[in-house]
């Protein structure tokens, strides 16, 4: 049987990071998505250098400066689309190349949007929450409103996330809920046969 492979996908806001933590306790092998997009913005790189001459704008000091880039592109949905062409295939293929590494461990990549990052052997598990909840969470990370309804307006909304789910987990109560229902999704996982790749 092939390693079990999890995208935690959902809104920003939703609680993956949160999912995320939880299942790294339960041995998976857990990336942030994110992470790999700031590693290809580093300086040096061939992709920050292709987004800092189209967007100089968002260059400081020499290195590019996310924030300053997503209040740019995060506001125009062509800006958006040109970026993630720009830079989706080399978080595609860095994710891949993590993937490999984990061997057989059971691996979950956290990620933000609904994109062509990981191949049709990935089974989806959508964290939801209400969007209040989500709005008081990024509060909470100094983000001010305008940065939050642009980031909400650049995401798909509800309907979408929900057609992309294989499994859906309501984030809206306590971290001890979201574990239950975390592991609920699981153990269904486990007992469902999954495709050969």
């Amino acid at each position: 049987m092939n390693p079990l492979r999890l995208v935690i996908g959902g809104g920003i806001g939703s609680g993956k990071s949160q999912a995320g933590r939880l299942l790294a306790e339960r041995g998976f092998a857990v990336l942030d998505s994110d992470r790999v997009g700031h590693s290809i913005l580093e300086a040096g790189h061939p992709v920050a250098r292709r987004v800092a001459e189209r967007w100089p704008d968002a260059v400081t000091g020499g290195a590019i400066d996310r924030r300053a880039l997503g209040r740019i592109v995060f506001r125009d949905r062509d800006q958006l689309a040109e970026l993630e062409a720009i830079t989706h295939p080399a978080i595609r293929r860095g994710i891949a190349r993590w993937a490999r590494e984990a061997g057989d461990r059971p691996a979950a990549v956290e990620i933000p949007i609904l994109a062509d990052l990981v191949d049709d052997s990935w089974l989806w598990v959508i964290i939801e929450a209400p969007l209040e909840l989500r709005r008081k969470r990024l509060r909470g990370r100094g983000m001010s409103e305008g940065e939050i309804d642009s980031r909400l307006a650049s995401q798909p909304g509800r309907g979408a996330w929900l057609e992309a789910a294989d499994y859906v987990i309501d984030n809206g109560g306590t971290r001890e809920h979201l574990a239950r229902a975390l592991d609920d999704v699981l153990a269904r996982i486990r007992t469902r046969p999954r495709p050969g790749r």
